[in-house]
């Protein structure tokens, strides 16, 4: 498409000392050429349009793949049970009860290995991020247990905890606290020094200062914390529950190994996917009713 421009008020604009005028502004409009639809339609940046009811097209499409792989016969059985196979062990494991026990003694552990860790990654954080002392004292001790994996302390913690709950329960805690101490601390150090500036103009106390300024600025990056925390909480649940446990949705997985049962370990692996899934969903909705301020691609 070209664009005629009108050389009369181009040299008027340029007059001007090169701002453009109004009538500049109409002269640098783009002109159709005869037989032209017009101006083109301003394209829009972004990710695109929302999908209904939030979608995920990826999972749907991994299950269709199965689904169509174990009806055609080009799955082995042995190696990987049918969809339909793992909804019958489903709901046998249902009616025995097996799997309603298991699943509350793994939500047990997940919860409160979750809301400790929760608790003193946060309160480490704030430490670090608001007082140099509190950074020196803290940041390397974290930086160091960031660079050695949770499970690799696993017979260390044998040793001081014993096989029982104490162990699994610290494993997991010692895997949440990591996430959230980084990102949150990374979002304290982040606060615009203006917001600082205008406490301190306000005469505001230490105490209004975190809680209206530090926390609500922390936020954002609390909240990402949380989101890896969840994962890698239950990615801990699953290798604990399977160490001399007598319980858990790990125990009948690993018991299920022992027999050969592929339909209970799908069954086990599933209900795990499903925790993962809804506990992300859960995060993901406080972050946007608590963040709903905030104007981003997602929006």
């Amino acid at each position: 498409m070209a664009t005629i421009w009108d050389a009369d008020e181009a040299n008027l604009s340029l007059r001007s000392g090169g701002r453009i005028a109004p009538a500049g502004l109409r002269a640098a409009r783009p002109v159709g050429l005869p037989g032209s639809a017009g101006a083109r339609a301003r394209r829009r940046l972004g990710p695109g349009p929302a999908i209904p009811f939030g979608l995920q097209i990826g999972p749907a499409l991994l299950v269709l793949a199965w689904v169509a792989g174990s009806a055609l016969g080009w799955i082995d059985p042995r190696i990987l049970s049918a969809p339909w196979t793992v909804v019958e062990a489903f709901a046998r494991l249902l009616e025995q009860g097996r799997l309603q026990d298991n699943f509350v003694t793994s939500a047990t552990r997940a919860l409160l290995g979750l809301g400790i860790g929760l608790l003193i990654g946060t309160i480490l954080a704030v430490i670090a991020g608001l007082s140099r002392i509190g950074e020196a004292l803290i940041d390397g001790p974290v930086q160091i247990k960031r660079a050695i994996p949770t499970l690799a302390l696993i017979p260390l913690l044998i040793l001081w905890f014993g096989i029982g709950e104490s162990m699994k329960v610290t494993t997991i805690v010692l895997a949440v606290i990591v996430p959230i101490y980084i990102h949150t601390h990374n979002a304290l150090r982040s606060i615009d020094s203006r917001y600082v500036e205008l406490a301190e103009t306000l005469r505001m106390s230490q105490k209004d200062f975190i809680l209206q300024v530090v926390l609500p600025g922390a936020l954002p990056g609390f909240l990402l914390g949380l989101r890896f925390a969840v994962t890698l909480c239950w990615v801990s649940l699953v290798v604990v529950e399977q160490i001399n446990a007598t319980s858990g949705l790990g125990y009948m997985i690993d018991l299920a190994r022992n027999y050969g049962q592929t339909d209970v370990i799908l069954v086990g692996l599933v209900v795990y996917v499903l925790l993962g899934l809804v506990s992300d969903g859960l995060v993901r909705l406080i972050e946007r009713r608590a963040l709903s301020w905030r104007r981003t691609l997602a929006n």
